[in-house]
């Protein structure tokens, strides 16, 4: 199959995940998850992959509090479950980041590139799975059909 064809492919399907993901349910944001929310001191959380030789730096208010004490803790989630979550809300992270008129820039301003070819290992995916799971709750966003539950 061509580059171009699974382009395409790779877009429809993006374009029918967004169609298809029906009305947006409020969340069940807890008081403790409100407060990790309205933190305003800067965490960062780093992610590495020695073997890959890449580092990643997520500067996000109050993630690193909130992957601490609301997160599922590692092991609870599968590789391969974060993996397939991670292609579909990277895949809807960077048409939003295209698109600015449309999607806050403030909210989208990088492009991610997660490549599903490449085994990041356990914890990548766990740490960026988890941002996309905060991301959406702190900010109301869906980045794919599922609602973004912590439990």
């Amino acid at each position: 199959m061509s580059k171009i064809i699974k382009g395409i492919f790779v877009l429809i399907f993006g374009i029918l995940i967004i169609q298809c993901s029906g009305s947006k349910k409020a969340l069940e944001i807890s008081k403790e998850e409100k407060e990790v929310f309205n933190n305003t001191e800067l965490d960062t959380v780093a992610i590495h992959n020695d073997s890959l030789q890449f580092d990643i730096i997520i500067m996000e208010v109050g993630f690193a509090t909130w992957l601490q004490t609301m997160a599922q803790p590692k092991g609870y989630y599968t590789q391969k479950f974060m993996e397939n979550r991670n292609r579909i809300y990277v895949m809807n992270w960077n048409q939003r980041v295209l698109d600015p008129y449309n999607y806050n820039p403030n909210l989208y301003e990088l492009q991610i590139n997660y490549y599903p070819n490449i085994d990041y290992g356990y914890d990548v995916n766990y740490k960026l799975y988890n941002y996309f799971l905060y991301f959406q709750r702190k900010y109301n966003q869906r980045l794919g059909p599922f609602v973004p539950r912590i439990k």
